[in-house]
């Protein structure tokens, strides 16, 4: 009984897991230390002008081509740092107790500092060596964006690497990765392709960007304290036994 309470603890529905995932990421977006920047990243992956963006079919297809070959290249990155953590926590199985408790802490910590109580948690580090602007290095920016702001996106990313280090299982770690990554990807391209159209809700969003802050850091805390306590484990259990995800199917 315990092994199989251990094992749905541990894997947990992958469904709910996917959309954490994926509203991570869009809360990283979100934060006042990525959205300033959406502009002039758009401008760099793309080659183009804000006033260009908008200006013909050709430059949508550009727009496009750049966006998603930005998002291509941190999502690399993300993938492969998620799929290191589940394979370490696959090799610390038998710690699983002690592991839950470091990983809460750590996710506590990063809530903290994501709320601004801890200086430097949401400074990037700068890389002054960058590619050359455009298609060409979009997927290159991409992969260094995902290095040089893991200060800024880590809060967020801990508590998705997380929920794979529980499980130890690569599938479900790229599953995550990915879920992750589209929720940062998917509004910076919708943003980059309908450019002047969304002008007026990223200026409301950036205004009001703080309190996506503040309630991401406290949902970070509060799965920090679940973990640490053994209360994600007994909420999962909860999840399985009183819905239907999928039949009860875990990866």
């Amino acid at each position: 009984m315990a092994d199989h309470f251990a094992s749905i603890a541990g894997t947990g529905p992958l469904l709910l897991a996917i959309v954490v995932a994926a509203l991570a990421g869009l809360v990283s977006i979100l934060s006042p230390c990525v959205l300033p920047l959406v502009p002039g990243y758009l401008s760099y992956v793309t080659g183009l002008a804000g006033s260009d963006m908008d200006a013909g079919s050709s430059k949508t297809r550009r727009v496009l081509a750049g966006t998603l070959l930005f998002v291509l290249g941190f999502s690399i990155v993300f993938t492969l740092l998620l799929t290191l953590v589940a394979n370490i926590g696959f090799a610390l199985k038998t710690h699983q107790d002690l592991l839950d408790v470091i990983l809460g802490v750590l996710v506590i910590v990063l809530g903290f500092g994501y709320l601004g109580w801890i200086p430097g948690l949401q400074r990037e580090m700068r890389i002054s060596k960058l590619p050359a602007a455009g298609l060409v290095g979009a997927p290159v920016f991409g992969a260094i964006f995902a290095l040089s702001w893991l200060p800024c996106t880590g809060p967020t990313l801990a508590a998705v690497a997380a929920m794979a280090t529980t499980s130890g299982q690569t599938s479900r770690a790229v599953t995550l990765s990915l879920a992750y990554s589209l929720g940062l990807g998917i509004p910076f391209v919708l943003f980059g392709l309908f450019f002047r159209r969304t002008l007026g809700l990223f200026r409301a969003i950036r205004r009001n960007s703080r309190w996506v802050t503040r309630i991401g850091g406290v949902l970070l805390i509060l799965v920090g304290i679940a973990l640490v306590t053994g209360g994600w484990n007994h909420f999962l259990v909860w999840l399985l036994t009183t819905f239907d995800f999928g039949g009860g199917t875990l990866l």
